[in-house]
């Protein structure tokens, strides 16, 4: 009797399943992509204390301050918005994945009149009316529209077929990308809207075709071109290779002759067009940024000296840097903006090439993880929601180091989970968060 009633316990046992709960947290949730997030948010809050560290306010000083002066200190700031991204990210696993499908399109729409507001209400702060000022917080909805915009595209793309759809849904997919960078550019906040087009990335591996990247590249190149060449030597090079694929190749000249002509036309007017971009369009910081960009040396004490201090303090560090608080370009402010934009330089000064590396490596491991969480996705929309945090952390990534060591314009957007900064840290959280969240369900749905 005793030995039927313990094995009818253990077939009660395997016959019910285990709690919803106990399935997500404890097997479902990816612990090595929260463990790599806990190290960067970690990593970062020690750079960002570094960056704002003074020699002249000692810790007993600090730690005596009441609220009021310890929100004084940026690391302290920074420990705060950390304790609210741990609050955002209970939120976010506890709500039901299928949440973030369903309302998509509300949290998008929701977003898109945050920043028609925004535009209205918000005062300029160092040219751009993109802040919202909550009492003593401020926040960047231009951040958040990140995530917005990737579950709304998302939606989308569950949807469709990217292969096959209809000229009409391409414009659809196109609108709800561009719509949030039209009105960030119309805030003055040209850096944040360029992140919208690593979207193409995400696109891409949905069947998006691959002549669209080669088109986008191509045009940048001529752009890029059109700034560092004089202008007849340019048209002379397309006048050459558009004779040479007609003599070379006579089906073109027969067949696609007028498609020939039409693109021989496009970069034409985009070699003759790109002074009146730059002149009329861009505004004169922006065509600063570009100068200094194309010759490092051009102005060394205006525009250039964010770059240029940058450099030094990177280099300065060597093979294992200064030792943490040493670095004398971040003691002595150096480098304008080094706890936000310039964060990078802090960890090249004071950790050297092995703290870069470590940081690079980080990065790469992190961006890896999400594709793989992205690929065991059972549905388009989790997969492509996916694809669309690794294109928007990489883009972040590459143009913020870039722009730190003098490869990419200094466009100010922040280094993902390093950067100092509520708006940047929570938005990144809920990003990357939202991408856990929807794969701790992936196995829960398996034990049903």
């Amino acid at each position: 009797m005793l030995r039927q009633a313990q094995h009818d316990v253990l077939l009660d046992r395997k016959a019910t399943p285990p709690p919803l709960n106990q399935v997500r947290y404890s097997r479902s949730i990816d612990w090595v992509t929260l463990l790599i997030y806990l190290v960067m948010v970690g990593v970062g809050l020690l750079n960002v204390y570094a960056a704002s560290y003074s020699a002249d306010v000692p810790f007993e000083r600090v730690f005596s301050a009441d609220w009021s002066g310890l929100m004084a200190f940026n690391w302290f700031k920074q420990l705060v918005w950390i304790g609210v991204s741990v609050l955002l990210i209970m939120v976010l696993l506890v709500i039901d994945y299928k949440a973030y499908d369903t309302f998509a399109y509300v949290l998008y729409g929701g977003m898109i009149v945050l920043l028609l507001v925004t535009l209205v209400i918000a005062r300029p702060i160092a040219g751009s009316r993109s802040w919202l000022e909550l009492g003593p917080m401020r926040l960047q909805p231009a951040e958040f529209a990140k995530f917005t915009t990737a579950l709304a595209a998302s939606r989308f793309m569950a949807g469709i077929n990217l292969r096959q759809q209809a000229f009409k849904q391409q414009l659809v997919l196109a609108g709800l990308t561009l719509l949030p960078p039209l009105l960030i550019i119309a805030s003055n906040e040209t850096g944040q809207a360029l992140v919208f087009g690593a979207f193409l990335l995400a696109y891409f591996r949905e069947g998006m075709s691959p002549l669209i990247l080669l088109v986008l590249a191509a045009a940048g190149l001529v752009l890029i071109l059109s700034l560092l060449v004089p202008k007849l030597w340019l048209v002379g090079a397309f006048t050459v290779i558009l004779a040479a694929v007609l003599a070379l190749n006579p089906r073109v000249l027969r067949h696609h002759l007028p498609v020939a002509a039409g693109v021989y036309a496009v970069v034409l007017g985009m070699v003759f067009g790109v002074d009146f971009f730059y002149n009329n369009v861009l505004q004169p910081h922006q065509q600063k940024r570009i100068e200094v960009l194309l010759n490092p040396s051009a102005d060394p004490l205006g525009v250039g000296w964010n770059v240029t201090q940058s450099k030094i303090a990177i280099g300065s560090g060597g093979l294992a840097g200064k030792g943490f608080l040493e670095g004398t370009q971040t003691r002595f402010d150096f480098v304008p903006e080094q706890s936000t934009d310039f964060i990078f330089c802090t960890v090249g000064e004071e950790w050297g090439w092995l703290g870069t590396m470590t940081v690079i490596v980080l990065f790469m491991t992190l961006l890896a993880r999400v594709i793989f969480v992205a690929e065991r996705q059972k549905s388009v929309f989790g997969r492509t929601y996916g694809y669309c945090v690794a294109s928007i952390i990489f883009f972040h990534f590459c143009v913020n180091i870039g722009m730190t060591i003098g490869l990419a314009p200094v466009v100010g957007i922040p280094l993902p989970f390093f950067s100092y900064g509520g708006s940047s840290l929570w938005s990144f959280t809920i990003l990357l968060f939202i991408l856990l969240a929807i794969d701790a369900y992936r196995k829960q749905d398996l034990v049903r």
